[in-house]
């Protein structure tokens, strides 16, 4: 008997020594900042149960937008967001005095083109008006991805995070391109050939994501983010989040639940 006490005693230890997480006891309550768009969402389905089987408790703080979201991550109002890529935080960094940085790259919604009045590429004819973001990463990624299908050329001595219209060195169908806001975009999607739509707006506008017709190779720096302040990107509960995004746990949540909706990244 007492020889199966030990082994009890020794199997436990073994378990707590070769767990992955390390649980934080002076931190077990996280706080992000939530939307509602899909990554909050992904967030609280997939992530957040694997969190609290782990002992932590999670709130999401609802934040108008996502520069409210940073200015509360940055001032400690939260601990973390899942909201935005590299780009976004460098530039909140450089622009507000920010000390953010990302942990992992985490599950992305890619930007494509949709159907408006038409609904196949080959279809596409000289003059037609194209619906384009009118925010600058954005706007970006819409002549990276028509570059791409090779509707137009653009200029190579550009960095490709940064091209715009006048960046463009070949438009052979003399295409158009309407720049506006992205939210505004599936609304008048019928008054346009074609729309090109980012993934948040695609999922909060309800889009079905089978009815793209080409979407972007999701560049590194574009890739969504798991983003802490920069004073506790070593905290044990930070490396909880980050392995819990990268847990074999969550990659078969997004296996049974991945409708062709989200790039997923390789760890």
């Amino acid at each position: 008997m007492k020889f199966k006490t030990l082994s009890i005693v020794a199997l436990a230890t073994l378990l707590v020594s070769t767990s992955s997480y390390g649980f934080d006891k002076d931190h077990p309550v996280l706080k992000f900042s939530k939307s509602q768009g899909p990554y909050s969402e992904l967030f609280i389905s997939g992530v957040q149960p694997i969190l609290e089987k782990e002992g932590y408790k999670v709130e999401g703080i609802d934040m108008s937008d996502l520069l409210q979201a940073d200015l509360a991550l940055n001032d400690g109002e939260v601990d973390f967001n899942v909201e935005q890529h590299t780009a976004y935080a460098k530039n909140f960094n450089a622009n507000q005095d920010g000390h953010l940085v990302t942990l992992t790259p985490i599950p992305t919604v890619p930007a494509g083109i949709y159907p408006g009045s038409k609904t196949a590429l080959d279809s596409v004819a000289d003059g037609d008006v194209i619906a384009i973001p009118n925010d600058a990463s954005n706007t970006a990624r819409a002549y990276n991805i028509l570059a791409k299908i090779g509707w137009i050329e653009l200029d190579k001595s550009v960095d490709p995070s940064k091209v715009t219209k006048e960046d463009i060195v070949k438009n052979p169908k003399n295409l158009e391109f309407v720049e506006m806001k992205s939210l505004n975009i599936p609304a008048v999607a019928s008054d346009f050939a074609f729309v090109v739509i980012t993934g948040s707006v695609v999922y909060n506008a309800k889009i079905d994501p089978s009815t793209v017709l080409a979407q972007e190779d999701v560049a590194e720096h574009l890739l969504l983010q798991l983003v802490v302040h920069e004073k506790n990107k070593d905290a044990i509960w930070a490396q909880d989040i980050k392995k819990a995004y990268q847990s074999a746990e969550f990659k078969e949540y997004l296996d049974k639940n991945n409708n062709g909706l989200w790039f997923v990244p390789k760890y």
